[in-house]
């Protein structure tokens, strides 16, 4: 539901210790999703952390979960899907899929601790209609792909 263009998402507390996503500054894309586990990752790790909540995201709408740069700076430290997305459809808890790409130091979880991020986008849908040929894009760029623009 929108209302005074603000997009209304309901959320469930699914653990006492579950924070509610939040910005950290006013005009942020992304919404801080804490940590209601602890545990250590140890250099090259995977580990699937809760967040203690879950979201009914509008239809039209999705979610992108995303990693935080400090803890990616600082710790070497991402999630192993790369934006992770939310369909409108699912209901069940978000769990963080963190991964400690540091070659030597182990990375500990505490709880509250904001480990990804969540940004709402619209997800408009879609009819694919095959064709022979594609328009030629307006900016020239056409099949150019990986390093096309010549700059890294």
């Amino acid at each position: 539901m929108v209302s005074d263009s603000l997009l209304e998402v309901p959320f469930r507390r699914l653990h006492p210790e579950a924070r509610t996503p939040e910005r950290a500054h006013s005009g942020d894309a992304g919404y801080d999703l804490r940590s209601v586990d602890e545990t250590v990752i140890a250099p090259g790790e995977r580990v699937l952390v809760g967040t203690g909540v879950s979201v009914a995201i509008p239809r039209g709408y999705a979610g992108l979960v995303l990693p935080r740069s400090g803890l990616a700076v600082r710790h070497g430290v991402s999630l192993v899907n790369t934006p992770g997305l939310i369909d409108s459809g699912y209901r069940g808890e978000i769990r963080i899929p963190l991964i400690n790409h540091d070659l030597t130091e182990t990375f500990r979880v505490e709880r509250g601790m904001r480990i990804a991020q969540l940004v709402l986008v619209r997800a408009g849908d879609a009819l694919f209609v095959e064709v022979d040929l594609l328009d030629a894009s307006a900016d020239g760029r056409g099949e150019g792909g990986f390093g096309s623009s010549g700059t890294v």
